[in-house]
């Protein structure tokens, strides 16, 4: 393939577009009416813990609507889930709805043609953050480039009508859906009605109107509209079923899908929502080409709300690297009497080990400011039984490649955040992102108690021996087992990550 450089094009004549204010009489904005009315300024919440229900909500918020759909994504892989949702959404420009859907640009190798083809619909137009010019080495214009192509839009949101959102830790494909064997992140998202949709609207317009949003067209070759889009239907179709003709294994996930309880109580108005205060913290988009203030950064309002525990603080974020900074704040917190606990992956679970690198050389000063420290382990897959007693409380982990990708923390067991913040480097300095405060003791309560339940028997304990040594604990049937080195992994593999600890990347991580 012969390699060429091009510039990014300009912006000038890109269209300009907005959310459509007046959608009260669509479907969603009737269904939720009555709801919306008797709570007043709260915004109804529901928490989707279950990688099901995560994927059937999106689904039925693309058949749903029926004037817009506001996407905006990290990873959209072209896979069985990624697939169905793409062809839901073609379903949905069929029927006359407008889609808008943006994608950071760092993870659609491969899918130049079919974004290519989607946006050829004159109901979707698509747009890439950060676009790279050079579409398949692409690693040619992050060495030329890496001031602007290190900084990528990490948000996940996916608004139907201005009237229902869905927002968290999940991306798309089926790690994050359960939609194959194989891996699984274990992951958080939320489903909002009430004022809080208006700003999740409000900010999906700041970043497509945004100076790192390049139209689609400008940047991938031009198709035909239907020259890549497989398998997509006519607009009475539904948008699962070619696939479900083509492949048994997505006959049989969509019929787990169909059977979820969350499904009955979507479609039956039935679902029990959870009215409360929420409101909406993001990144100024602006973070994309490093141009934003301090004071415009979702890291700055979290900073404030991380200093302000009472009592108790719960962390919970699958790529966890403090930094010196971050060990200072704890520190300050438990030298105030503050309860703090942090979750995150085990070295043997996580799916980035150079990231793992990046916070294993803070766990001792962790641990000897008096912070409890758990890690999540690698699922046995022939565990029956704590697969069944993890899905009860909300969790899936049935697979032997679980990874904990969620993105939560708890404050006095009163507030909690969720959203696509890790607590790292990258999301605080490079990264776009974007969650809710949600002030709710009894949501809050029962967003930690689900992850609490992880920790007894899904999760190490960490601890110092006498001589400041790490140690690992596992319990298995009541009993329990001491690791003195880093379980469930070779010594190559912990080499690799010493030897990237040493690394001067942290910034990067």
């Amino acid at each position: 393939m012969r390699w060429s450089w091009r510039r990014l094009p300009t912006l000038h004549g890109r269209s300009e577009s907005s959310v459509f204010a007046d959608t009260e009489d669509t479907r969603l904005g009737r269904g939720i009416a009555p709801s919306t009315a008797a709570h007043a300024e709260l915004s109804g919440i529901y928490p989707l813990l279950d990688a099901h229900d995560a994927f059937a909500a999106r689904i039925l918020l693309a058949r749903a609507a029926d004037r817009s759909l506001d996407i905006q994504y990290y990873i959209w892989n072209a896979d069985l889930s990624g697939t169905l949702l793409f062809e839901a959404l073609h379903e949905a420009a069929e029927r006359g709805v407008r889609v808008r859907l943006l994608l950071d640009d760092n993870n659609t190798y491969g899918l130049d043609t079919l974004l290519a083809a989607l946006d050829a619909h004159p109901n979707i137009e698509v747009r890439l953050f950060n676009p790279f010019m050079q579409r398949h080495w692409r690693v040619l214009g992050y060495l030329i480039n890496p001031l602007r192509l290190n900084r990528r839009m990490h948000n996940k949101s996916f608004t139907a009508d201005n009237q229902v959102t869905l927002i968290g830790g999940r991306n798309i494909g089926d790690e994050y859906f359960a939609a194959r064997d194989g891996s699984l992140f274990v992951d958080l998202d939320v489903l909002a009605v009430g004022p809080v949709v208006r700003e999740v609207s409000e900010d999906f317009d700041r970043y497509w109107a945004c100076a790192s949003s390049y139209p689609a067209a400008a940047i991938l070759p031009r198709v035909e509209q239907n020259a890549a889009i497989a398998g997509t239907t006519s607009p009475t179709d539904s948008p699962i079923d070619p696939l479900i003709e083509r492949d048994s294994k997505t006959r049989s996930y969509i019929d787990a899908v169909q059977q979820s309880p969350f499904v009955h109580q979507l479609l039956s108005g039935t679902l029990p929502l959870t009215w409360a205060p929420v409101r909406m913290v993001s990144d100024d988009p602006a973070k994309g080409l490093g141009l934003a203030p301090q004071s415009k950064l979702l890291s700055h309002a979290l900073r404030r709300i991380i200093d302000e525990p009472h009592q108790e603080l719960s962390l919970v974020s699958g790529y966890f690297v403090p930094t010196s900074a971050g060990v200072g704040l704890f520190t300050a917190m438990a030298r105030r009497g503050i309860r703090v606990r942090i979750l995150t992956n085990a070295l043997e679970a996580t799916d980035v080990s150079i990231v793992h690198a990046g916070y294993a050389k803070y766990r001792k000063p962790l641990l000897e400011a008096g912070i409890s420290l758990h890690e999540i382990r690698r699922q046995a897959r022939g565990d029956i039984r704590e697969r069944k007693r993890l899905r009860d409380h909300g969790m899936v982990l049935r697979h032997s490649g679980s990874t904990l990708h969620a993105k939560t923390f708890i404050i006095d067991s009163e507030r909690v955040f969720i959203g696509s913040f890790n607590f790292d480097p990258r999301s605080f300095n490079l990264n776009t992102e974007m969650g809710f405060l949600i002030h709710d003791a009894e949501l809050a309560t029962q967003i930690e108690n689900a992850f609490k339940s992880l920790v007894p028997t899904s999760a190490y304990e960490l601890g110092l021996s006498a001589r400041g040594e790490l140690y690992w604990i596992a319990r298995e049937d009541n009993q329990y087992q001491r690791h003195d080195t880093e379980p469930g992994t070779t010594w190559p593999r912990r080499a690799l990550v010493r030897l990237l600890s040493w690394l001067p990347i942290e910034w990067l991580l």
